[in-house]
């Protein structure tokens, strides 16, 4: 079972600072240089392993003079290196040098830099197809060497079949591509203007919002100290009236209640005790007896 392949270079490298100051040396000796001389260190820069940017050496006078000259090949090929990809020289291989191998690896190294720019998660596929390749372990290796040369960073997924791409060298910029970066970027600044704008709206219709709830909070705590108050006078006044009714109702106890006396017990004795007793007086000789049910209180 195969397995995924971490390839990423995290230790710090001076490969860019030797391969510029390569090329530094290879275009001070061209601008001094004519003829088949000329041509050779186009054929050296073309081959060094180190060197994938070539804008500077194309820049010379005496390399942009190979247009028009029997060696536009070796103009054209310079060209390639920098701004193409394999798959043109393929279609075309009679407009440029007959590459070596290693002018060959190259091209396909800076090939994979170009798909890498454009596309983070690259399928095997497209790089079979783009580097005309037909063996999958021949992919990876030249995968493989292009991390080594630190041109590009990234993980292998063979069980996947793709490359993931974490870091890529770029490339030199084609003529006239400026222009297009320069609308590209002015694109990208509408587009965050827009964004911006439309955060500001958002930024005030939010403020408005909290604005309108603040407000809304203020007249709810007023509206709850009025009812407040409305309720404290209410059981106020309702303490006030019981107080009254509670002093009326015990005046009126007072007067109800009945008034007591020693005789009182004379008053309601009973009718039968009381015509007793008067017999007693008119005839006491006599003693009667006592009436049923009730008692002798004469004894």
């Amino acid at each position: 079972m195969t397995q995924d392949i971490l390839m990423k270079n995290d230790e710090p490298t001076t490969t860019n600072d030797a391969s510029r100051n390569q090329l530094k040396q290879y275009c001070a000796t061209a601008k001094s240089s004519i003829g088949s001389q000329l041509l050779d260190v186009v054929r050296q820069v073309l081959e060094a392993p180190s060197i994938y940017v070539f804008g500077e050496l194309l820049a010379l006078p005496n390399i942009q003079e190979l247009k028009d000259g029997i060696h536009s090949k070796y103009l054209n090929t310079l060209n390639l290196f920098a701004y193409g990809t394999y798959k043109q020289y393929r279609q075309q291989p009679g407009e440029y040098l007959e590459l070596t191998a290693t002018m060959q690896k190259k091209l396909q190294h800076l090939t994979i830099v170009s798909l890498a720019i454009k596309n983070k998660c690259i399928p095997y596929e497209v790089l079979l197809e783009e580097l005309e390749i037909n063996n999958v372990r021949h992919l990876e290796d030249v995968i493989i060497e292009a991390i080594y040369a630190d041109i590009i960073h990234g993980k292998l997924f063979q069980n996947n079949r793709f490359l993931e791409i974490d870091y890529a060298q770029g490339r030199d910029i084609p003529p006239g591509y400026t222009s297009k970066i320069a609308q590209t970027l002015s694109q990208w600044v509408e587009s965050c203007d827009a964004i911006s704008n439309c955060i500001d709206m958002q930024i005030t219709r939010a403020n408005s919002e909290k604005a309108r709830g603040l407000k809304n909070k203020d007249h709810i705590e007023q509206e709850i100290i009025n009812l407040k108050k409305v309720l404290k006078t209410q059981i106020s006044d309702n303490d006030d009236s019981m107080q009254i009714d509670t002093r009326e109702s015990s005046s009126l106890d007072l007067r109800r209640k009945p008034f007591k006396t020693k005789g009182s017990r004379l008053h309601h004795a009973p009718m039968d005790v009381l015509q007793y007793g008067a017999s007693h007086r008119t005839n006491p000789a006599k003693k009667p007896e006592a009436p049923s049910g009730s008692m002798n209180y004469l004894n």
